[in-house]
């Protein structure tokens, strides 16, 4: 156990995870809390957070519930500063809000378009920015880890997800080149692709679960012949947060269920 916690320990680490609200946020935030950090959770829908932090708190850890649209430069430089009084400066950041749009490519509304880069771009970008700012300022180094999709790596047979698509595509290229701007700073920035893990995003809210139709091109698809859990995705992000990943950086790890070994 010892051991266990040399390499893969986050105790005494400071974690802020977005989109913690629902589905992987809420999976990968225990997960980070279950290794020992204290973490602070972002997301619109305050009520769901306080939930969430109490059951991390009951795991010994400090959990701070913050509201904030990301999107808002005003809510999400106060979220930072708040998280940065209350907990301390963000060793690691996992950048995991996101949103997406289902239309047809030559369908598709600019307010979408924009919305979408919005959320899961723009907003990640001038969060991770700030958050490495401080870390360069303290000189300890840090963890950046964004949440990509499959999406992002090749062509949605599935959904009409063309904003969602770019938006991924473009997470996998800062994710590359802050890798490379940050390392002299010992800071890592990695990424992780799920592919088809049932989320508010592709669940069908009348019936509680993906679709018949689409799940069976899911599965049909997928190598393991079964679509993914939240959970799957912690082990994931806790070793890229942890000092065994310390030589990792730039690196999109799918955990795709063989999608992409097709």
């Amino acid at each position: 156990m010892d051991a266990l916690k040399q390499w893969f320990g986050l105790h005494g680490k400071r974690a802020l995870v977005t989109g913690a609200s629902s589905g992987l946020g809420v999976a990968m935030a225990r997960g980070l809390a279950q290794a020992g950090a204290d973490v602070a959770i972002v997301a619109r829908r305050v009520e769901r957070l306080e939930a969430l932090a109490a059951e991390i708190e009951a795991l010994g850890v400090r959990c701070l519930p913050v509201g904030a649209d990301l999107t808002d430069d005003a809510q999400r430089t106060a979220a930072l500063e708040g998280v940065e009084a209350e907990l301390g400066g963000v060793e690691i950041l996992l950048n995991n809000a996101g949103i997406a749009d289902l239309a047809k490519p030559e369908k598709l509304r600019e307010e979408d378009w924009n919305r979408v880069l919005a959320v899961n771009l723009t907003a990640v970008f001038r969060l991770t920015q700030g958050v490495a700012r401080a870390m360069i300022a303290r000189g300890q180094g840090g963890r950046i880890i964004n949440i990509s999709s499959v999406v992002g790596l090749f062509g949605n047979s599935i959904f009409p997800t063309t904003a969602y698509a770019a938006s991924k595509g473009g997470i996998n290229g800062i994710t590359r080149q802050l890798a490379v701007d940050w390392a002299p700073h010992g800071i890592t920035v990695n990424a992780i692709a799920p592919g088809w893990v049932p989320t508010e995003m592709n669940i069908d809210p009348r019936q509680g679960d993906v679709l018949p139709k689409f799940k069976e091109r899911m599965i049909e698809r997928t190598p393991m012949g079964r679509l993914g859990t939240p959970e799957e995705l912690v082990g994931a992000v806790v070793f890229l947060a942890s000092p065994s990943s310390s030589y990792i950086t730039g690196h999109i790890l799918a955990v795709d269920g063989g999608w992409m070994a097709w």
